[in-house]
């Protein structure tokens, strides 16, 4: 490969021959001088030409260099890449990261059409049109390694405890956990179902022997809502764990997981996400507080909201309020919402030895959004076969799931957590399209 430097490690680099490669961001074309702000993965820096000639001069020995020199730079338009070769100088008095580099050799290796196709105030689905474009900006950069360093601080959490990743299949013979939210797919000379989640598959793990696994993988919802927390294609954080006596020992793992999270990405990302987002990161301490669903429901009602559901679930004001009962308390920005109904928990959900009317599970709510649920999964199979069919399923159609069940299963849970979600409110975005590489929506298949 060719050799050049990133535009971040100028800086440390003493004064000197260089070579650097980026997109064109901004020309200004004065008439003895010429600067060009040169921007890479890594960061923003300041060019120069100070041998500006614009017509050929036979009394200069350097005019057949400075003559297409001065035009080649004229004609660079927003998005050029080039490669430049040229003397890096320190020089306090340069805002831009306090270097530049005097041009010799400027190469244009692609030359973008002039004019830009989104501009600053371009509303998110005209951006979307021109993600690449989009994501050229430095707060879009910065999204992608917040997200791999806070996927990477999982890993590590996982992998010290001895945990194994595994790769479930998306298609799938039938519903993982129901019919409803499905993508149907034509599969040979049948139909195949795209996974709403690996659920089952984390299960067999446990079933597997493998103990405690995890999976950073795509899920699947045919749901045709349109909010800001919503997408029809999302990357879900999955893990399950054997030998665990309650939901809280999931819950544990959880806020291990989320603060080793959080806490490396403000180690390593703290000051740009301050300076491009203006967001100061906090690192939750441990435990996060934990409210039964019941009695955080009795909380927002008695500050004034009644939740307007049919079912005994929360809604997504009520989170909110919730969120921010706990904040103004505890000043914490993570609540567990535990103890489920029964009615609006899935059929292998762990009811409750004491009140089967509750299940051993949690939501866990970030800033007032929900970003993960999580349980202890029923491993009776007896049990697990009488709960289907009171949720009105044929246990038959079953039968794949609870075969892992009819020979030996230890007590086991887990959860899946939505990472777009997690960053959106981590970086306290409008729109999980902000933190989606390439969004999908009911409406957005491209690009």
């Amino acid at each position: 490969m060719t050799e050049r430097v990133l535009i971040k490690d100028l800086a440390a680099r003493e004064d000197g021959p260089v070579r650097v490669s980026g997109w064109v961001e901004k020309v200004r074309d004065q008439r003895y001088v010429q600067f060009v702000v040169l921007r890479d993965e890594s960061g923003a820096v300041q060019l120069v030409n100070g041998g500006v000639l614009r017509e050929p001069d036979p009394e200069n020995p350097r005019s057949d260099i400075l003559v297409p020199r001065t035009t080649t730079i004229s004609e660079l338009t927003h998005g050029t890449f080039v490669t430049v070769e040229g003397e890096l100088q320190h020089n306090e008095r340069v805002k831009l990261g306090g270097v530049e580099i005097q041009i010799e050799q400027i190469e244009v290796v692609s030359k973008a059409l002039p004019g830009n196709p989104i501009a600053a105030d371009s509303g998110i689905d005209v951006r979307l049109d021109w993600r690449f474009l989009d994501l050229r900006r430095p707060e879009q950069n910065l999204v992608f390694r917040v997200q791999t360093t806070f996927l990477h601080a999982l890993r590590q959490v996982w992998i010290d405890r001895g945990f194994i990743e595994i790769q479930t299949p998306k298609l799938m013979a039938s519903a993982s956990e129901s019919r409803a939210e499905l993508f149907e797919v034509e599969y040979f000379e049948g139909k195949a179902f795209l996974a709403q989640s690996p659920q089952f598959f984390k299960q067999m793990a446990q079933a597997a022997g493998f103990g405690g696994i995890f999976e950073v993988g795509p899920a699947f919802r045919a749901d045709p809502s349109f909010t800001s927390r919503h997408a029809t294609e999302f990357t879900s954080v999955d893990t399950e764990l054997s030998w665990i006596d309650s939901h809280e020992d999931v819950m544990e793992l959880h806020e291990e997981l989320v603060v080793a999270g959080l806490s490396a990405v403000k180690e390593k990302h703290g000051e740009e996400i301050q300076k491009l987002f203006g967001i100061e990161l906090e690192v939750p301490s441990r435990p996060f507080p934990r409210i039964p669903l019941a009695e955080a429901k009795e909380i927002v009602k008695a500050e004034g909201y009644e939740i307007p559901r049919a079912d005994a679930d929360m809604d997504p004001e009520g989170e909110r309020r919730i969120a921010a009962h706990v904040k103004q308390k505890y000043g914490h920005d993570f609540v567990f919402l535990t103890d489920y109904a029964w009615s609006i928990r899935p059929f292998y959900h762990m009811r409750h030895a004491d009140d089967a009317s509750l299940t051993n599970s949690y939501d866990l709510i970030y800033r007032g959004t929900e970003i993960s649920t999580g349980a202890q999964r029923e491993h009776r199979i007896e049990v697990l076969e009488a709960q289907a069919v009171e949720k009105g399923m044929d246990p038959k159609e079953l039968d794949f799931y609870l075969d892992f069940f009819r020979y030996g299963v230890p007590p086991h849970g887990g959860f899946g957590m939505g990472l777009g979600r997690v960053l959106m409110l981590m970086l306290q975005q409008p729109s999980i399209r902000e933190v989606t590489y390439l969004f999908r929506g009911p409406n957005r298949l491209l690009p």
